[in-house]
């Protein structure tokens, strides 16, 4: 992988500091500490120069870690976001999330527990209670569940985790992926390319992937942001065989294999620019890069 432009950005990377501000009780998972200097460790070896922080679901909507994470490393290099309650959460407690730094707010039904609720009302619900904040709402959910939100929600942009869901056998010519191509051709949604692992795939190169990022690529080049999703938490069967409390490992993932892999599928400089640098930018808000 060649030197990556000034400014890039890693747009989905989590801080875990259980030391200072512990798990919620009712957690799926347990991961180790993973802190700031980690993190800037992580960024120095790609050559990157912000990052996003995500709220994770091991913290509920204490988001005291994220914005801990966010003042230490500034402004200038991180945004952030953060979880709420969208029935408690106050007018005053919104605009101080956003002075921080938080620029969306997370919806996650794929690491939480899998506690029944209704999705769509959920995100609906999140989304009216954001109109106007200069907030998006972030979605962790499958594509079933992003296809249905990125036609019925308008409040606030949408930008969809994770490849949108998509997982490995998914038919690109699908009714749920061809109404998120839509959506993003409207300009309303946004997508992360992130976290390959997280999407079934069989191939060590993720091969499976290719026809539905290219397709998103397509559709809306200016959209797409990336992202690595360090320090990489597990899932799977290896998480359902080990109790909530116990220490879960991180996955030994390359990032700077997943950027040249990126390289190759976008095939384009300035596409490959604007998905690090200028996308997440205006997606997150940040200020001009010096």
């Amino acid at each position: 992988m060649t030197a990556l432009p000034a400014g890039a950005c890693d747009s989905h990377v989590h801080v875990f500091d259980p030391d200072h501000f512990p798990y919620v009780p009712d957690r799926a998972y347990t991961p180790g500490p993973a802190g700031c200097e980690a993190l800037q460790q992580h960024m120095a070896r790609l050559g990157l120069g912000r990052c996003v922080l995500v709220q994770p679901s091991v913290y509920g909507t204490d988001n005291r870690c994220l914005l801990s994470a966010l003042q230490a490393l500034g402004p200038q290099v991180s945004r952030g976001v953060a979880v709420i309650d969208p029935q408690t959460v106050s007018d005053a407690e919104l605009e101080a999330l956003h002075a921080a730094g938080i620029r969306a707010v997370r919806v996650n039904f794929e690491a939480g527990g899998g506690k029944a609720v209704d999705k769509l009302a959920t995100i609906q619900a999140t989304a009216r209670r954001l109109a106007g904040t200069g907030m998006a709402v972030q979605l962790y959910v499958d594509t079933a569940t992003a296809a249905a939100a990125v036609q019925a929600v308008r409040e606030v942009p949408l930008i969809l985790d994770h490849y949108a869901g998509f997982k490995a056998g998914t038919e690109v010519s699908g009714r749920d992926f061809t109404a998120i191509l839509r959506a993003l051709e409207s300009g309303r949604v946004w997508v992360k390319l992130s976290a390959p692992y997280r999407c079934c795939c069989r191939s060590p190169d993720y091969s499976e992937l290719r026809p539905a990022t290219e397709a998103m690529i397509e559709a809306a080049p200016q959209r797409m942001v990336w992202a690595s999703d360090w320090p990489h938490t597990g899932g799977g069967a290896d998480r359902a065989a080990r109790s909530p409390d116990q220490i879960e490992p991180f996955r030994q993932i390359d990032s700077n294999a997943d950027l040249g892999r990126l390289r190759a599928w976008v095939a384009d400089d300035a596409r490959l620019a604007a998905i690090l640098t200028a996308n997440p930018a205006t997606l997150f808000d940040f200020p001009s890069f010096a």
